[in-house]
């Protein structure tokens, strides 16, 4: 039996395999999404076989959760047929909705699977309510929005969709430098296509800039002595402000990553898990023991409201408007006034004027449009300790996406790799109360009297524990002098009680570029 569309804000992780799709349940994911053997947008993962579907799903639903099948490549002619067949396999497995991209696709599943949800896909590019409400009227009943998006956008399509119909937003992880997703740089470098989940991500390559005709004229970038990562995006990271998304109406907080590993996915959904827990508790929908004190709504004010348009002016808004009216940074007509004028942030005179020139605010077509605002309410206060949860797994420099206009994501051009400061060290295999309580352990990296680890615990701060002077041992019981060994099992003393695959994870003596 399928579970119903959550009524508040949905967890959603992701899974390369049956194990990723476990782990994100176990540490409080909402809903999974994941990808079969084919027509998925990412090739790497091992993705999950009918088979591991259905367990997957048996196993989602008895703990509350749902799953999400990805079939969001955009298809070819021949393989039409081979689509239509796929669909009609997964919807034996047991799985509650699709994501797709292709509206041909989307049609063809209302034939094939009708009890499936449709989700549209970020590929789809979904930049306003009217497409949003278009793919309600041809079934879809979530979107996921284009990562373009800020946060008056989210805004303004929410107050103008119906309430059934889901938002899906990205909180966390890689972002892309092609618009929605979609893009073809790979497939011209290296014949690999990004659109059938193949990219090799050229966009993170190293680059250095010649232009022959023009010398003497420099197009400054940062960079190394190495050369430059012109496109290499940085990493969402949206934790200490899911209030405002929440609030602006996203009903499903989507966190990114199908490609990594095990402990990435239990970290980071336990991390949402727990600041959307506090975000219902410091809202009073819930109190701390989850019971529901008043049903959750968001704070998006709608065009039937009194109160529409009633000084809904916010920064975001602002910013916002200013963008996407070609409108110039403050300062910038006065510094343009003589030659010799600085530009204010750095921008060529040439790039601010293509910038004006393809969407100025002349060109404009005079309405009454009205943003839709949020109704105020205090900044949900997340502790210190969640907040660091998302430092302790490799990524790239964080940033807020496109969310607000005036922090704007960058690229990290001096550097392609991922920065990591912790390890995962071990994974618990059991834990027994005999000697005072005393875990095993799968090793990963070396683990040695007097250092500190954490053990990753679902909906719970980590537990921090100084490894013993004494008591390490190996499979066989002999005592060893240190865990040093990776992928053999050993013992260790431990008092708390530790759950079955919990990560046992310890700071890097010296911080790397390189991913977990």
């Amino acid at each position: 039996m399928r579970i119903p569309t959550r009524k508040k804000p949905e967890v959603l992780s992701p899974a390369g395999n049956l194990r990723g799709l476990k782990t994100a349940v176990d540490y409080g994911a909402d809903a999974v999404y994941c990808g079969g053997k084919a027509f998925g947008m990412r090739s790497a993962p091992k993705n999950l076989s009918l088979e591991d579907f259905e367990e997957g799903s048996c196993y989602a639903h008895e703990r509350g959760a749902r799953v999400y099948v990805t079939c969001n490549v955009l298809p070819r002619n021949n393989e039409i047929e081979a689509m239509r067949e796929y669909i009609g396999q997964l919807k034996d497995t047991g799985v509650d909705a699709l994501i797709v991209s292709d509206i041909g696709v989307m049609m063809m599943a209302r034939q094939v699977a009708p009890n499936l949800e449709l989700h549209v896909s970020t590929q789809a590019g979904v930049t306003n309510y009217q497409a949003a409400n278009a793919f309600y009227e041809l079934g879809a009943r979530r979107v996921v929005l284009a990562r373009e998006m800020d946060l008056q956008a989210v805004r303004d399509i929410r107050a103008n969709i119906p309430d059934d119909l889901d938002i899906e937003c990205f909180v966390h992880g890689a972002m892309c430098m092609a618009f929605s997703g979609r893009c073809l740089f790979s497939n011209y470098l290296t014949g690999r296509d990004g659109n059938h989940g193949e990219c090799a991500q050229p966009c993170r390559w190293k680059y250095s800039i010649v232009e022959e005709k023009r010398p003497g004229q420099y197009f400054p970038i940062e960079q190394t002595e190495n050369g430059a990562y012109l496109f290499n995006s940085q990493d969402m990271n949206m934790l200490g402000h899911l209030d405002d998304l929440i609030d602006s109406g996203a009903t499903s907080l989507k966190i990114e990553g199908r490609a990594k590993s095990a402990y990435y996915i239990a970290a980071m959904t336990n991390a949402y898990k727990t600041a959307v827990n506090e975000y219902m508790i410091q809202r009073g929908f819930e109190d701390a023991d989850g019971n529901i004190l008043l049903p959750f709504h968001d704070r998006v004010i709608r065009p039937s409201d009194p109160d529409y348009g009633q000084g809904t002016e916010d920064q975001v808004m602002r910013n916002a408007d200013a963008a996407f009216a070609g409108v110039a940074d403050e300062g910038y007509d006065r510094a343009v006034a003589t030659s010799d004028a600085p530009e204010p942030d750095g921008m060529s005179s040439h790039a601010r004027s293509t910038r004006r020139k393809s969407n100025t605010a002349v060109e404009q077509i005079e309405t009454d449009w009205k943003h839709a605002a949020v109704r105020p309410a205090p900044h949900v206060e997340l502790p210190e300790w969640l907040l660091e949860e998302t430092d302790k797994v490799a990524h790239r420099d964080y940033s807020t996406g496109f969310y607000y206009p005036e922090h704007k994501v960058t690229q990290n051009t001096d550097r392609s790799a991922y920065f990591r400061s912790w390890l995962v060290v071990g994974e618990v295999l059991s834990w027994s109360a005999d000697e005072g309580g005393r875990v095993t352990l799968m090793s990963r990296n070396k683990i040695e009297p007097g250092q500190q680890v954490e053990f990753l615990l679902p909906g719970e701060r980590p537990l921090a524990y100084i490894v013993p002077e004494d008591g390490l041992r190996d499979a066989d019981g002999t005592p060893v002098p240190a865990i040093n060994n990776p992928a053999h099992v050993f013992s260790m003393p431990c008092p708390h009680q530790v759950p079955i695959n919990a990560a046992i994870r310890s700071r890097t003596k010296k911080p790397t570029l390189k991913a977990e």
